[in-house]
């Protein structure tokens, strides 16, 4: 009994040796409303499209199938990405023979509504 009384308090004393610790220590976490978070060049964001050119190697390349490119004859309509789908893996970017497609640093996705997931781009503006 008194044997577990005294691992008790060890255990406390020791959580409170490493809150202790921490307490005057560089804080790691950022205030992220109000400060804006440092990413690093390789981050994938929200799409941006540059004079498409309609190959369709980007929808081909997509393994979780959220492109849509809509084209009449030669010219591309609607290019469609469904967000939702969307697992943000840069194929689309880092195969398209034209370099018109890139990933910017946008990631505040989120959305009560998941028609507000899919995005049409046209001429780098999304609709």
């Amino acid at each position: 009994m008194i044997r577990k009384i005294w691992d008790s308090i060890k255990a406390l004393v020791m959580g409170l040796g490493t809150v202790f610790s921490h307490l005057f220590r560089k804080t790691v976490t950022e205030e992220y409303p109000e400060e804006r978070p440092l990413l690093n060049g390789f981050f994938r964001g929200k799409h941006h499209l540059e004079s498409c050119a309609g190959c369709g190697f980007c929808k081909k390349v997509c393994p979780s199938d959220a492109i849509t490119i809509v084209k009449n004859e030669r010219i591309v309509e609607k290019y469609i990405i469904d967000l939702g789908k969307c697992i943000f893996c840069g194929n689309c970017m880092f195969y398209c023979p034209s370099k018109s497609m890139r990933m910017t640093d946008k990631f505040e996705l989120a959305t009560n509504s998941k028609t507000n997931l899919m995005h049409e781009i046209t001429e780098g503006k999304i609709k």
